[in-house]
């Protein structure tokens, strides 16, 4: 029961992952396109705040307070009872709204499949498409560096 319990937090939470990090017009175009529904009771939000940043020097120094980032929260319930939550960078007041909504659905049997190859597969696509884009890019600006030794030595 409790692996069970850590790989559905694990699926979970790599389906907030790909969620928060999307656009939401890519999500709300999915969204259309699936038909989904989208009725729930908003418990907290969608409300935009800020949050406190923090850093650590070289990774094991002590932390200290970088700035401040815009974050959007929403808590929604669906009539069957799904609690869904949803945590952003930004303002994107829609965004978070379905993407608490996409987290209520996963959690219901009845649609996890359909939020997994309707919503989620399509936005993992693109972000591998993107991030495979950059590394073309980064790599297209590569140089070579090497020291050529004289026979005089």
């Amino acid at each position: 029961m409790r692996g069970q319990q850590a790989r559905d937090q694990a699926e979970r939470k790599a389906v907030m992952a790909t969620l928060a990090q999307s656009t939401g017009d890519d999500i709300v175009r999915l969204w259309n396109e699936a038909g989904l529904p989208s009725e729930a009771e908003f418990l907290r939000g969608p409300e935009t705040g800020l949050v406190t940043v923090r850093g650590r020097v070289g990774g094991g120094g002590a932390p200290f307070n970088v700035g401040e980032a815009t974050v959007t929260r929403a808590t929604v319930r669906l009539p069957s009872g799904q609690v869904g939550h949803c945590y952003t960078l930004g303002r994107d007041k829609q965004k978070a709204g379905l993407a608490a909504i996409a987290d209520a659905l996963w959690q219901d049997p009845a649609h996890r499949s359909e939020i997994e190859t309707r919503i989620v597969a399509p936005l993992q696509a693109a972000q591998a498409k993107a991030r495979e884009q950059r590394r073309a890019e980064t790599a297209a600006t590569k140089v070579d560096f090497f020291t050529m030794v004289r026979g005089e030595d």
